[in-house]
């Protein structure tokens, strides 16, 4: 009797490297991005934009936009 065997193709061998990682264990996909609060330069509004969304104030259409601070702390160490 044959046994029966596959040989593996290039695409089941790209996607088997892929997700393993450097040390040979499986990799996990990132989050999902959150989106990103922003304040208008011209009226003070707070706009939420998605990545891939036009920078523009949805109350007065400004596009100058101002990123909020993060709550994490971050921190620096000076020489």
């Amino acid at each position: 009797m044959q046994a029966c065997t596959q040989t593996p193709t290039f695409f089941s061998a790209a996607v088997m490297n892929s997700a393993q990682g450097a040390n040979g264990g499986m990799q996990f996909a990132p989050p999902p991005r959150q989106d990103m609060e922003y304040l208008c330069a011209d009226c003070g509004a707070k706009n939420e934009i998605k990545s891939r969304e036009p920078i523009r104030c949805r109350e007065c259409g400004h596009r100058i936009m101002y990123k909020k601070r993060t709550k994490r702390m971050v921190q620096f160490e000076a020489r």
